[in-house]
């Protein structure tokens, strides 16, 4: 783990409409950041909304967070693949996330471990699995399996202590039990997204 592991943004949505193709599906996806400090509560934080809590959102999955490292790539393969017509940086929130991290990869955080804010507590649980939401969102047909393959997926946290968390904040990690890694987690998945 890097020495300085900080908030670089916290992001909060609503659900929303979102057409992908000929569908119209709902979706909290888009997050937005939030200036100031946000409540931290057993399911997620003060303003922010999922639209389909048979994977995101409720107790184990209240928070989900994404390493900042990870936006080159997705940067780069949007670029490349016709799906940024720009050539500005993603806004923070864009993948979906709640909190925007540095510091902290997938390697280097196991299910399990605490990470401690100033004023709450938050539980590694899971790793993210991309749905066809995030593809569209991202303007990549294939954003699934690009995510499987670099293991870049980001985690899910339960919310140990609620209280207030804000960007710019630092934060330390106690291990857990160190059975497995999020990343290890992670590509235990891959068959079945990378078919």
């Amino acid at each position: 783990m890097a020495e300085a592991v900080r908030v670089v943004s916290v992001n909060t949505g609503a659900v929303r409409a979102l057409r992908i193709g000929s569908r119209n599906v709902v979706s909290a996806i888009g997050k937005a950041a939030v200036h100031g400090p946000v409540a931290v509560m057993p399911l997620g934080l003060l303003g922010d909304e999922q639209a389909d809590l048979s994977v995101h959102g409720g107790l184990d999955k209240a928070v989900y967070a994404y390493p900042q490292e990870h936006y080159a790539f997705w940067e780069k393969q949007r670029q490349q693949n016709g799906g940024n017509l720009f050539d500005d940086p993603l806004p923070t929130g864009y993948l979906g996330e709640n909190l925007t991290i540095d510091g902290l990869l997938e390697t280097e955080v196991w299910i399990g471990d605490l990470l401690h804010f100033p004023g709450c507590s938050l539980r590694v649980t899971a790793p993210r699995e991309p749905c066809y939401k995030f593809n569209a969102v991202m303007g990549l047909r294939d954003a699934g399996r690009l995510m499987m393959e670099a293991l870049c997926p980001g985690f899910y946290l339960a919310v140990a202590q609620s209280g207030p968390i804000e960007a710019g904040q630092t934060f330390t990690l106690e291990p857990g039990t160190r059975g497995l890694r999020v990343s290890e987690a992670f590509a235990t998945k891959r068959l079945k997204h990378l078919r």
